[in-house]
């Protein structure tokens, strides 16, 4: 959204005189108004929840600012409108037809949106929770309805979400930016962007009546494997103080674009982010020792860069995109490696995991059991006990596990024991419950992002799910209040609530959301699993054959 004059300055003059004794009072009305530090924002109210939509955190990344940091927002004169939300970040959509994007999306998109109750003043310091969307790193919103955050505002929270640079836009390297303002860090400008963000919640977010010495981030998918970069990205200290990634993983493996230095590694994953960046400019006829080439390459459409989140040039030819880059100057080190050496920031964790993420052949490319267990190498026999202990069990069921432990389960047990062995609370869910109506489809359990709208208490948002029953209602009210007491206190505990455990190595307690929508303490009821698959580090190559 750009800036728009609304109001004339005599206006905003007079008006100032009826809002300076308190924010609240103007929240009273239908169209609250806020002061934050770039200017006057008009959003818009119900009987219990305000909302201000499609704020600009800094300048559009366009022109001259495209693969650059995130620059200083421009100040307005008068009051903004921010009653509806802002562009989403460029992308093709699921499925997208090379050559165009989504036609809510565009360049321009650093733009959040924030949630809180009516009637709050800026001294009331109520805690705030960021949401960093999912989408692979190449599309998704801050805008999506399944993320709207009246439930959390009700609760006495303050929400923003946040939009992101995606694809090419937000990840991407080429010899000659390394070259250019070489002080400033490279490639992972959506990551920049998050940080951002953040930089601008801790700024204004007092205006909205929020403490900006409580923040707590949480995203799913990608947004938990930001959530694990955020942790460990040495920029960002300091910028929040709890935090929760649901489906984010937490090894190595969350990184691409960089050298893997293995004589087996998959040559797909084996590339310099700087080489995929080649490889894209001369798709387009850009040479990389041209003098030219970045004003060419910023002078490319937005719908040639984006190019529908292909992987490879489309001809069967190299690799040109990247997602996230081990840079260097920003991102210094995967996520593993931080946690291994106590280098993360020292707050309370949530974490977790659907019961079921995936199924197919995601990360492994085997056909059968046999040729699944025996990639396990001398460990094939406890996998065999710990994923077909009957010798019964369908194959697609046997991938859809082995899918979710490789790439979710044990990596977040990972980013637990770490926690908890530097003095750290961590507590560990997993979302086990299926909606009558997806039983069918969802016959192996909960699949990817199946917990989103129980966490946000956004049931009618839900895709695929048209009618609500008690026991949803039940679990959304639920997951919304330990969530909601997480961000408020670091325990996600409170009256009327079953327990959830803290999670130890020694007791191995988590979280389940049963099938029956009820939240059940218990022993960890995939330790078996996910055991082996720790064990497995010494056949990692093998059994991650696509490169995950």
């Amino acid at each position: 959204m750009r800036q728009i004059l609304f109001l004339t300055i005599s206006i905003l003059l007079s008006f100032a005189t009826f809002t300076s004794v308190l924010i609240g009072q103007a929240q009273n009305t239908k169209e609250p108004t806020v002061k934050i530090n770039s200017g006057w924002l008009k959003g818009i109210s119900n009987d219990t929840v305000s909302v201000f939509k499609g704020i600009p955190f800094a300048a559009p990344p366009v022109g001259e600012y495209r693969w650059r940091p995130p620059q200083a927002v421009i100040s307005w004169q008068g009051v903004r409108n921010a009653t509806e939300f802002g562009p989403n970040c460029a992308q093709a959509g699921w499925g997208g037809t090379p050559g165009t994007i989504t036609k809510n999306s565009a360049e321009d998109c650093l733009y959040l949106n924030v949630w809180k109750p009516v009637n709050v003043s800026s001294a009331s310091k109520l805690p705030v929770m960021v949401w960093i969307h999912g989408g692979g790193f190449v599309g998704g919103s801050g805008a999506e309805p399944t993320n709207f955050g009246d439930q959390f505002a009700k609760q006495g929270v303050i929400l923003v979400t946040i939009n992101y640079r995606l694809g090419r836009l937000g990840f991407f390297a080429h010899p000659m930016l390394s070259k250019e303002y070489p002080n400033e860090a490279k490639g992972n400008y959506g990551y920049m962007d998050q940080i951002a963000a953040l930089e601008w919640i801790k700024e204004n977010i007092a205006a909205f009546g929020g403490d900006p010495n409580n923040v707590t981030i949480f995203g799913q998918s990608a947004g938990g494997v930001s959530v694990h970069s955020l942790l460990t990205i040495p920029d960002a200290k300091g910028l929040f103080h709890k935090a929760i990634s649901h489906s984010g993983g937490g090894r190595d493996g969350v990184l691409t674009g960089r050298p893997i230095n293995k004589e087996n590694a998959d040559p797909f994953y084996s590339v310099s982010a700087e080489t995929i960046g080649v490889n894209f400019a001369k798709k387009h006829g850009i040479d990389e020792n041209d003098t030219d080439a970045l004003v060419k390459l910023r002078k490319l459409r937005v719908e040639d860069i984006v190019d529908g989140g292909l992987e490879t040039d489309g001809q069967g030819g190299p690799r040109i995109y990247s997602g996230p880059i081990l840079d260097g100057k920003l991102v210094v080190e995967t996520a593993e490696s931080a946690y291994k050496a106590r280098r993360f920031a020292k707050v309370p964790l949530m974490i977790g995991s659907c019961n079921a993420e995936i199924s197919g052949n995601f990360v492994n490319m085997s056909q059968t059991k046999d040729e699944l267990f025996s990639l396990f190498g001398s460990l094939q026999n406890e996998a065999k006990a710990a994923y077909d202990p009957e010798g019964t069990t369908e194959f697609a069921e046997i991938m859809t596990k082995f899918n979710t432990d490789w790439v979710w389960g044990e990596p977040a047990r990972m980013t637990a024991k770490s926690f908890t062995n530097h003095g750290m609370p961590a507590y560990i869910y997993l979302f086990s419950y299926v909606p009558n109506s997806l039983k069918e489809r969802m016959k192996y359990g909960a699949g990817h992002g199946s917990e989103v709208a129980y966490t946000f208490n956004n049931l009618g948002a839900r895709w695929g799910v048209t009618t609500t029953t008690p026991e949803d209602e039940k679990l959304g009210i639920s997951m919304n209040t330990y969530w909601v007491n997480f961000a408020k206190t670091g325990n996600p505990n409170g009256s009327q609530l079953p327990n959830w455990p803290l999670y130890s190595t020694q007791k191995n307690e988590i979280l389940e959301f049963e099938n029956n929508g009820i939240p059940v303490s218990k022993k960890d009821p995939t330790k078996e699993r996910l055991d082996v698959i720790e064990k497995a580090g010494n056949y990692r190559d093998k059994l991650q054959s696509r490169g995950i």
